[in-house]
């Protein structure tokens, strides 16, 4: 009885945690329209502050959680609306997804700067009253847990009672409907958008600073604790306060009877950090089917694809550059360039699902791992294991997409990351792929008696597969089925009164590129020698994702241009240790900064090409040439064969080509 009780209490402390976070984040997404990634690294960085503050610098606990709460809590809140939430408000789905997982990294980047690892400096944060405590049914409570219960239910129903039965809480939720009509009563939106991320931003804080006594000042462990208050926010379906209390006490009972599990290493460890991702996914799968939003059209200035012609000639001369630049490089640089093709032949993935059909995955590099696993169980240099990876990849990724065919947008999203973190949990750390938390070896693949064991000959063998899969994109989004893509990524609703089945349609797209992904992970195991599942965590997906979109996540050339620079930053950031947050910094701060230009750094380049050679042909997104134009553009009175493509949709609300 007394283990029973004390399990009870442990699950209230937690779930009570996640209480608070949760509601800070339904607040946010309620009053606003804009679901926040970046919650649990906001708890991350204030707890960062008030250890600063409490523990480094010597203050009263009381004076630093004032300062917490009502100085930095307000002023990070009023920055985060005025430079990054105001822009994503009126947003599509996907551009608010980059841009808060833009912030997400950037503010693990930041503390990796301010508070770096490499300190001989010990940090850690006591509990409140230290180990004060005072019996409950024979089992002693701390005043920590207490205080959390109790802050947790007053959070709870002072924001309950604030959005339902206040004249600022009936602003906050009329700014969602209708900005304009609540500024014709007299309310200033812009202000009301202020304070909902002040609020939101003290409720992060508020679960970080109660938190960071368990979980310990990391950068990672306590904002995917935070992370896993999404369930919890998920039953209330982000409206509900109520559902959302009920959801986090729920979730945080759950994790302590946990413990009582016992057999495997697996189901003891794995079981308890699954839990709250099994819940939320779940939940996405029984939630209400969204509804489709009608009565306007938008869509995405994206690239026009190349003819024919010209998509060969430059994947040709892109091939043999590539294969004399491999041939000046060293060993090690010739293995880098290898991974850096890896990671783009990924982000080709990217662009089919993302790109051009909308749908935005959080978990692309999991299929990665599949993949990898798949040909490292084989043991063989037979091509055929790279082509069983590549179905059977493909079948996981239908898998995921059937149990949430009625999902879209925010949602189909969170499904991906939930089934990212599920199989971390519970698949890459059992015995039957990577050996609880080990490697398999891998052979390198050999083609009509030819052997790729030579690092150069491979790496030529990934260039030709990354030119064919760009070559073979290009094809599709020139036909039928690239026309299908656009049009179900800019107007659901329209293709949905044509009796276009979305849903199957939505299987496919994400079968083929979950084998895609797949073939990169044969191609990546095959490179290293071997697989292991540290490689392929599902937090790695976010930053492969992030650099796709800052390089430009509608394009061949984006995705090369994606590749190059998730590899170069990590071997850039380990040349110094002042530099340990170059990653982050650069992929979060470039997702803020371009999440609402898809063509991302390619763009760029070409318009900057421009500037220095005006004569030079651009592709058709620069010149951003009308779908009802007659005829190609012409550049100095010739055919310019870049233009000769098909039209994208042009600015949101101006047409559809």
């Amino acid at each position: 009885m007394d283990v029973f009780v004390s399990y009870t209490i442990y699950g209230l402390f937690f779930g009570a945690a996640y209480a608070i976070a949760a509601s800070g984040l339904v607040l946010t997404y309620t009053t606003t329209r804009v679901f926040n990634l970046a919650h649990g690294a906001t708890s991350m960085v204030a707890a960062f502050v008030f250890w600063q503050l409490h523990v480094d610098k010597g203050m009263p606990t009381w004076a630093a959680i004032l300062l917490v709460l009502f100085v930095f809590a307000p002023l990070y809140g009023i920055v985060l609306e005025r430079l990054v939430m105001r822009r994503v408000s009126d947003a599509p789905v996907g551009v608010m997804l980059v841009m808060t997982l833009g912030l997400f990294l950037f503010l693990i980047g930041i503390a990796q700067q301010i508070w770096p690892s490499n300190t001989s400096k010990y940090r850690y944060v006591t509990q409140f009253f230290g180990t004060k405590s005072f019996p409950v049914f024979g089992v002693q409570m701390y005043y920590h847990y207490l205080i959390t219960i109790i802050a947790a239910a007053a959070c709870a129903a002072g924001l309950y009672v604030m959005l339902n039965r206040t004249r600022i809480g009936t602003a906050m939720r009329a700014a969602v409907d209708n900005r304009e009509l609540l500024q014709l009563f007299g309310a200033n939106s812009n202000r009301v958008s202020i304070l909902s991320w002040i609020i939101g931003s003290q409720m992060a804080a508020v679960a970080g600073i109660l938190l960071v006594a368990k979980t310990g000042l990391d950068y990672y462990q306590l904002t995917f604790l935070v992370i896993n208050a999404f369930a919890a926010a998920m039953l209330g379906r982000l409206r509900s306060l109520p559902f959302t209390y009920l959801g986090s006490i729920l979730l945080g009972l759950a994790i302590g009877y946990s413990q009582y599990v016992h057999g495997s290493e697996l189901l003891e460890n794995g079981l308890q950090f699954a839990l709250p991702t099994l819940m939320l996914f779940l939940i996405l799968i029984f939630v209400p089917e969204v509804r489709l939003r009608v009565g306007q059209v938008k869509g995405v200035l994206a690239a026009n694809v190349p003819s024919a012609r010209r998509a060969l000639t430059t994947g040709v001369v892109f091939f043999f550059l590539a294969l004399f630049v491999t041939e000046l490089l060293n060993p090690t640089n010739t293995l880098r360039f290898g991974e850096a093709l890896v990671f783009g032949i990924t982000m080709l993935s990217l662009v089919l699902l993302t790109g051009y059909g909308g749908y935005v995955s959080l978990s692309q590099l999991t299929f990665v791992g599949v993949g990898a696993a798949v040909v490292c169980k084989f043991n063989t240099s037979s091509p055929v294991a790279i082509l069983v990876a590549v179905l059977i990849t493909a079948g996981v990724g239908a898998a995921v997409a059937l149990p949430v065919l009625r999902l879209t947008g925010l949602y189909l999203a969170l499904a991906t990351m939930a089934f990212g973190q599920l199989m971390d949990y519970l698949v890459f750390n059992a015995s039957f792929m990577f050996g609880f938390g080990g490697k398999i070896n891998a052979k390198r693949v050999s083609l009509f008696g030819y052997d790729f064991s030579d690092t150069t000959s491979y790496v030529a063998l990934e260039l030709a597969v990354f030119v064919l899969l760009g070559l073979g994109l290009l094809t599709i989004r020139r036909g039928a089925v690239g026309r299908l893509l656009i049009a179900l990524r800019d107007s659901p609703a329209a293709c949905a009164t044509l009796g276009l089945n979305q849903r199957w349609f939505r299987v496919a797209v994400f079968s083929v590129s979950a084998g895609v992904a797949g073939l990169a992970g044969a191609l990546m195991a095959g490179l290293q020698g071997y697989a292991a599942p540290g490689d392929y965590k599902e937090f790695q997906s976010l930053p492969l994702l992030l650099a796709a979109a800052v390089a430009g996540i509608t394009t061949v050339s984006g995705a090369f241009a994606g590749g190059l620079l998730l590899m170069l930053l990590p071997v850039l950031a380990a040349t110094s240790t002042a530099l340990s947050g170059l990653e982050f910094l650069v992929l979060g701060g470039g997702a803020i900064l371009l999440a609402r230009d898809p063509n991302g750094l390619v763009n760029l380049f070409y318009r900057g090409m421009r500037a220095v050679v005006p004569r030079m042909p651009v592709p058709g997104w620069v010149t951003q040439r009308a779908a009802s134009a007659p005829k190609p553009a012409e550049v100095d009175g010739e055919e310019d064969e870049d233009l000769d493509e098909i039209p994208e949709a042009q600015v949101a609300g101006h047409g559809v080509a």
